[in-house]
């Protein structure tokens, strides 16, 4: 007697392996959908209330910027003014960055009001700690370094505490994310200075912890070794469990810059190398170990020993890795480099070329800025002159990367129209100071820059604002395992289908009981 089994209709089947092979080309696709573009929300925008006035002709640059962790619409950025008086900008957003407002900084008593190289951090309660130096004489050093707190976002300030004595250069505080109250801060402590110049070498990078969020600072202890006499740039940073990390630049001999050889002139930059050196402490701060990020940093221009370029320095909170960036110029002009380091590592990768434009082009990419969103995205923003064949007017570039600092994706432009870069506090002497960095604050979803940008001003007004831009990033990539995974799930449920089709045929032959 002829009969069929009792199966599935072969419609069904048939129907059921269609769907398990779309599904696997489905799957296929998706993992090697290349992913699109970062693009810029909107258009640069000024954060200074004077960038407006052509009447107001500061010099603001070296934006440092923040964002509350307890409020991520809450940010503040803070920078340095050069002329035409010293001073600090605070300017307070409580809108992602949509607008801005300033607040005063107070004038500690007893104090010249001259407020200078402010820096900014949270911590992990939502208060806002400020650091600044105030200034004194005709030579206008620091006479003494301050830290202000602010319970609602940077709107109004506390009373000034002194945390630093006479001579404290490039001063930086960050806070702790995983201890309430703990601020760390970092400079270098100089024992005399002359005109464009520290006196002599041998000043140190020092580091105080606070344990009551600035009320007090414990006992300075010395970072940099002893045997290593030319150190600027201190940037502190902390891991992902709580180890302190201090990253600086060890000028060797190069007393061309240190100790004021130049004159306060421009012209070739020091023909020697520099070292990147990163410090790293287990224990809080009591003591320090010592590791060369890179000892063959090729110098890219001259600058001021007192405000010299900073290098930039991130750890990836999920990962513990360390990230830093600098220009060089390895390749015959100064490129954006990013150097890495594995949690537990021994030894540095890298460096990676940041900006994707052509070796040796004569044009310069410099001052990188590294940040890391929560997903591993690492962001670098940087000044940039791709655009321009005479090698002057800048613009303001983002690039990212997805696989820990090897590659980096393509160029975001940031700044909506080119500016001049020899604008700015010692223009006159072919030493145009843009600033010591710039600012970034990276999530999942968005990156927000800031930066020095001279569009309003000329070289006789030396006229600089802070502008800012945000980049927005599309749905964040799969990483590189549950790519894999998805790529091979997608083959096995095409091969799964394939065996479902042919059970289907033999379950629709015709065959005997």
């Amino acid at each position: 007697m002829l009969t069929r089994s009792r199966r599935w209709p072969l419609r069904a089947v048939w129907g059921v392996a269609l769907l398990v092979i779309g599904a696997g080309a489905v799957g296929i696709s998706f993992a090697s959908d290349a992913r699109p573009p970062a693009r810029v929300l909107g258009d640069d925008f000024p954060v200074n209330a004077g960038a407006n006035d052509m009447g107001d002709i500061s010099a603001n640059n070296s934006p440092a910027l923040a964002r509350n962790p307890r409020r991520a619409a809450n940010l503040v950025v803070v920078n340095r003014i050069d002329t035409p008086n010293f001073g600090c900008g605070l300017h307070v957003s409580l809108d992602n960055g949509r607008s801005w407002s300033d607040t005063p900084v107070p004038t500690p008593g007893g104090e010249e009001p001259k407020c200078f190289a402010p820096d900014v951090t949270f911590d992990s309660e939502g208060t806002m700690h400020m650091s600044f130096v105030t200034l004194r004489g005709l030579g206008n050093v620091p006479n003494a370094g301050w830290t202000v707190r602010s319970e609602d976002g940077g709107r109004t300030l506390s009373r000034p505490v002194r945390a630093l004595g006479p001579l404290a250069f490039q001063v930086r505080v960050t806070a702790d994310p995983g201890r309430p109250g703990r601020l760390y801060m970092t400079w270098l402590q100089a024992s005399g200075t002359g005109i464009f110049r520290f006196a002599a070498p041998g000043n140190p990078i020092r580091f105080a912890r606070s344990d009551d969020g600035g009320a007090t600072w414990q006992q300075p202890v010395r970072v940099s070794g002893p045997d290593r006499e030319r150190v600027v740039a201190p940037t502190p940073a902390v891991g992902r469990d709580g180890e302190l990390y201090v990253l600086y630049l060890d000028l060797g001999e190069d007393r061309l810059d240190y100790e004021g050889g130049h004159g306060g002139q421009g012209g070739p930059p020091y023909p020697g190398p520099f070292q990147l050196v990163l410090a790293r402490s287990q224990d809080g701060g009591a003591t320090w170990a010592e590791s060369v990020v890179e000892d063959r940093v090729v110098p890219t221009e001259r600058f001021l020993a007192f405000l010299p370029p900073f290098p930039s320095i991130a750890v990836d909170p999920a990962s513990g890795r360390v990230y830093v960036g600098f220009q060089d110029g390895r390749l015959g002009d100064p490129d954006a480099w990013v150097w890495s380091l594995p949690r537990d590592g021994r030894r540095w990768e890298g460096p990676a070329r940041v900006n994707d434009t052509p070796e040796r082009d004569r044009r310069s990419q410099y001052l990188p800025r590294l940040a890391v969103a929560p997903n591993g995205r690492l962001d670098v923003v940087y000044y940039d002159r791709r655009a321009d064949p005479g090698n002057v007017m800048n613009e303001v570039s983002l690039q990212s990367s997805q696989d820990a600092g090897r590659t980096f994706g393509a160029r975001v432009a940031l700044s909506s129209r080119p500016f001049d870069s020899r604008i700015g506090a010692g223009s006159e002497r072919r030493l145009p100071d843009l600033g010591s960095r710039l600012g970034l604050v990276s999530d999942d979803s968005t990156a927000l820059a800031v930066w020095s940008d001279t569009r309003a001003g000329t070289v006789d007004s030396n006229k600089q604002d802070i502008a800012g831009a945000v980049a927005a990033f599309p749905a964040p990539e799969l990483s590189d395992p549950a790519r894999l995974g998805l790529r091979y799930g997608g083959i096995a449920l095409g091969l799964a289908a394939i065996a479902l089709l042919a059970s289907a045929r033999r379950a629709a032959a015709p065959h005997c009981d």
